[in-house]
């Protein structure tokens, strides 16, 4: 028997993977990975969905378009408060693994069905691969942050997106485990580049052709909890807009927000969340992007496009080091722009799957 309470398998079979899935990011780095994985013959890979993002528009679309295939299991869990959420989803997918057995349970990035999907296997015995390690904002009001950090203290095999991600975890005594991979969401915006170019109408569907606008996105609670704020970062969107078209997905959390507390829109064209087809063209016509979400600061230089970070910090230090993002309160981009090498080449979910494969076979 093994540490997990189960049986060796014999060589000839595969490791069964679960990989948990919850929100928008974490469907775009499943994609680039669940190909990786077809590509090993020696994984299995199941698809855990707890919901979170359960809207067609936040969730649906991006199994369309990415080409991901159906999840195994679709918890439907969402709203209600961090602890609820966290805790029926670590109920509902403890039941999971107890039935499955996996040999590997796969996590992306920082949200509550990681943290979830780590917590029960760790509890289980099963080791976690936390794809997105060592990422940190070091403000500890984030959940975020606490999600980030707790996953990557129970992980097993802690693939690094930057060479700043390996060094906070060296920090914290966990340089044997982590790994340097390049960015998935690379790998997943080169997949879908060409795509976008060719199918999506975006641009056309909401008359931006030959216009000049802006892109922004506001969604996490720190922003969205306190009306004024929200009214304030606006505000500062409208005036970096200097007139140019304001294309602003609206997530459904900052819906509820500016329908309850009547925060002034005008001057923005609100549309519903968008598919990463559609996000990817609209960010690749923009001639800035603000958001407060760690993706699309990446997905603008992605793109080419220079970004506004608007919170105090960002965990893609990187971004700002080489001249391609600032944060809203500080003035002005460090020049000149450079190329940002630590996000690799497009073949990080290559190098996991690989990595992975190894690690388990050595297990045997």
């Amino acid at each position: 028997m093994t540490r997990s309470g189960m049986s060796t398998k014999p060589s000839t079979m595969q490791h069964k993977i679960i990989s948990v899935v919850g929100a928008r990011p974490q469907f775009v780095k499943a994609a680039a990975v669940s190909r990786a994985f077809l590509d090993a013959p020696s994984c299995r890979e199941l698809l855990l969905h707890t919901g979170q993002h359960h809207d067609a528009n936040m969730s649906a679309v991006f199994f369309e378009e990415l080409g991901i295939p159906e999840p195994a299991f679709h918890l439907g869990i969402h709203g209600g408060s961090h602890g609820d959420m966290t805790g029926r989803m670590l109920s509902a997918i403890e039941r999971i693994y107890l039935d499955e057995k996996p040999d590997m349970v796969v996590v992306y990035g920082d949200t509550n069905s990681t943290l979830a999907g780590a917590l029960a296997a760790a509890k289980l015995h099963i080791p976690v691969a936390h794809i997105e390690a060592g990422l940190r904002s070091f403000n500890r009001r984030m959940p975020e942050e606490i999600n980030r950090v707790l996953t990557d203290h129970v992980g097993e095999l802690l693939f690094c997106p930057t060479a700043a991600a390996i060094e906070n975890l060296a920090r914290e005594g966990l340089a044997d485990k982590a790994s340097m991979v390049g960015d998935v969401m690379y790998d997943a915006a080169l997949l879908v580049r060409d795509v976008a170019e060719r199918t999506s109408t975006v641009v056309d569907r909401l008359a931006l052709a030959g216009r000049p606008y802006v892109v922004a996105t506001i969604h996490r609670a720190e922003n969205t909890d306190d009306p004024a704020l929200l009214a304030a970062l606006m505000d500062y969107v409208r005036g970096q807009a200097a007139g140019r078209a304001i294309v602003f997905p609206v997530h459904p959390r900052t819906a509820k927000v500016l329908e309850s507390s009547r925060v002034p829109t005008g001057g923005f064209t609100l549309v519903e969340p968008l598919g990463f087809v559609d996000m990817a063209r609209l960010l690749a016509g923009s001639e800035l992007v603000l958001t407060d979400s760690g993706g699309v600061q990446k997905e603008a230089y992605f793109h080419g496009v220079r970004c506004v970070t608007l919170r105090s910090e960002t965990e893609w230090v990187e971004t700002v080091d080489h001249g391609w993002n600032r944060l809203w309160q500080v003035p002005a981009y460090r020049e000149p722009r450079r190329p940002i090498a630590d996000y690799g080449d497009g073949h990080a979910a290559a190098k996991i799957a690989a990595a992975i494969g190894s690690f388990l076979g050595g297990r045997r």
